[in-house]
């Protein structure tokens, strides 16, 4: 099979984390909401929390920036939510999604570089006294849960907010997406979430918690689901990285391709009375 050129990387990942979207607003359970009309996906979660729980997505170009936010603001300000909007930096299709977001006061709160590894990572030993399980039960669902809600609290995520976002032990032991924890000494401290589309695989939810970091464990549960996408016919394999993880994907062999940039709207527009 021929190598994805990189353009083609580039769209195919950007559709993976569209997709990511959809995956983890199922996560959520029936709380969660996916509507996709008029060229764009909105999105929300059992949290409130705007940052990627809450979000539109624009699936067709031609929907001006502008009219993105317009509608956006109008079906979140029905919710009485804020929500987010993650934009390719330097890719012309979302220079307009850029101005419009900028024009209307949303916050340019995160960026990531969209990284991608075109071939299978060499295998390395684990560190001392840790080993590695893959989310197959309820036991190491709340497991993978509890980390990422830990891990992510540390870097701005409220606690609390990971464990009423992901609330479906069912949909994250779907064929299409691969979970692991890693176990220091029987007490789980890292996970990553591997999740397959459009072809390729995306990495998520890569996370340690904060006694365990700089024990070499991201890389590992990284290393592990990025080789089991591969296994399972990845053509490459996206994330977009953290600026804690970027030189640690670098180093194992990812390579950042564009950048994404996600502006947010924390406080929602209020609806229009009648």
């Amino acid at each position: 099979m021929p190598a994805l050129d990189d353009d083609t990387l580039a769209a195919l990942g950007h559709l993976n984390y569209v997709e990511f979207s959809r995956e983890l607003t199922r996560q959520g359970g029936t709380a969660g909401v996916l509507r996709e009309e008029g060229g764009l996906l909105f999105h929300t979660s059992p949290s409130p929390f705007p940052v990627m729980f809450n979000g539109v997505w624009r699936l067709d170009p031609r929907v001006p920036g502008a009219d993105v936010i317009a509608r956006a603001d109008s079906f979140f300000g029905a919710t009485d939510r804020g929500y987010s909007i993650a934009v390719r930096d330097d890719v012309a299709e979302d220079a307009d999604l850029v101005a419009a977001a900028q024009a209307a006061g949303l916050v340019a709160l995160l960026h990531s570089p969209e990284m991608v590894c075109r071939h299978r990572l060499d295998d390395r030993p684990l560190p001392p006294r840790t080993t590695l399980r893959w989310v197959n039960d309820h036991p190491t669902f709340h497991d993978f849960v509890a980390v990422s809600d830990q891990a992510y609290s540390s870097v701005g995520l409220p606690v609390g907010t990971v464990t009423t976002a992901i609330a479906n032990p069912e949909q994250c032991l779907v064929p299409h997406v691969h979970t692991v924890v890693a176990y220091l000494d029987d007490q789980a401290v890292a996970t990553a979430q591997v999740m397959l589309s459009h072809s390729i695989a995306g990495v998520y939810w890569v996370g340690t918690t904060e006694a365990a970091r700089g024990s070499g464990l991201g890389e590992a549960v990284t290393r592990a689901v990025t080789n089991r996408a591969f296994a399972d016919g990845a053509r490459a394999v996206t994330l977009q990285a953290s600026p804690m993880g970027a030189p640690i994907y670098l180093r194992m062999g990812y390579e950042a391709i564009y950048d994404y940039s996600t502006f947010v709207r924390f406080e929602p527009i209020a609806a229009p009375s009648n």
